[in-house]
């Protein structure tokens, strides 16, 4: 089993993407150190932070120990996820059909879960035009993936079979489902397998780095600038 002496440095800010790998961390137990990168200060647009994150968003790593004992960064959650869960060959399978499995619903939560959730929670809270279009959108969308998870979950406790990265990719985003005008009664095996992850000692952890930190950016119209008014330059 791979050891890590050196703590990898983690630039992150308490989000749904950013939990994904305090969470990782937590339950692999290896050393990491926290850099917090604030976004509602544009702390993330800092070259030294682009220069391991060019797309300005959390989270980012800087493993010291990465491949051939040469320091290597990775940025896109699901990027770090699978680079940890390949290093300490764990929590993603090294068989391909099994790991395929996480994958497809790695990559559905990415392109799927996220995306949508985050607009969903956007147009509910922090848009300062309400537009009734897009707030029906977004909600019936993520009642519609929250469907997609509830029917997955009928037969298995967990998205790929086994509790893996891909759970700790969605769990983040389900965590704030009221936000997101969802109601998990509706979706029992859903809401049994939110029970699950939210009772794991790792994931209570890994969900409560830097919350001292975390405030309702609704009413900070500065820091919606910085977050919801960025173009190319």
């Amino acid at each position: 089993m791979t050891t890590q002496t050196q703590p990898i440095e983690l630039y992150y800010w308490p989000t749904p993407n950013g939990w994904k790998i305090t969470i990782m961390m937590e339950e692999l137990d290896v050393p990491y150190e926290v850099r917090y990168v604030n976004i509602g200060k544009g702390e993330q647009f800092e070259p030294s932070f682009l220069a391991i994150a060019p797309n300005n968003r959390m989270p980012a790593i800087v493993d010291p120990e990465g491949p051939d004992d040469e320091p290597i960064s990775v940025f896109e959650s699901g990027a770090i996820l699978q680079y940890l869960g390949r290093k300490f060959s764990r929590f993603y399978p090294t068989e391909e059909r099994a790991r395929t499995e996480v994958d497809q619903w790695l990559f559905w939560q990415m392109g799927g879960l996220g995306p949508m959730a985050g607009q969903a929670h956007h147009f509910r809270r922090y848009a300062t035009e309400k537009v009734p279009y897009a707030i029906e959108r977004y909600t019936n969308e993520v009642n519609r993936l929250y469907g997609v998870m509830n029917r997955r979950l009928a037969d298995r406790d967990f998205l790929a079979g086994d509790y893996s990265i891909a759970d700790m990719a969605a769990i983040g985003w389900v965590r704030r489902y009221e936000n997101q005008g969802q109601n998990l009664d509706e979706f029992p095996r859903l809401k049994r397998w939110f029970e699950t992850l939210m009772a794991r000692p790792a994931v209570e952890k890994g969900c409560n780095v830097g919350i001292e930190h975390r405030k309702n950016l609704a009413g900070d119209k500065d820091a919606q600038k910085v977050l919801f008014g960025q173009k190319a330059r």
